[in-house]
């Protein structure tokens, strides 16, 4: 559970997964255009890619080949997992 807090502490990663909330299966490419111009985001594709790894390594991301291409899908179960740990319970 401690890589998904860590994943979630960064900004960019934050606005990478909005953005994979708004339109899923996107490209590095689409993410960095998305980024940069929705968010104003100036960061290298290699950086965003960095960023990807952590978020798959967290599994809120998935990745999916399509061709030569590498599609980056949201995947929210890991989040489950922490509200499942730690319910809300009203009038408490």
């Amino acid at each position: 559970m401690g890589d998904i807090f860590r994943a979630l502490a960064d900004p960019t990663r934050r606005q990478i997964l909005d953005e994979l909330v708004v339109r899923d299966g996107l490209t590095l490419f689409e993410l960095c255009s998305r980024l940069a111009m929705l968010h104003g985001v100036a960061s290298t594709r290699q950086a965003i890619s960095q960023h990807l790894t952590v978020l798959e390594e967290a599994d809120l991301v998935r990745t999916r080949r399509v061709g030569r291409t590498k599609i980056h899908d949201l995947n929210t179960e890991p989040l489950r997992a922490v509200t499942d740990r730690w319910p809300v319970t009203p009038n408490r």
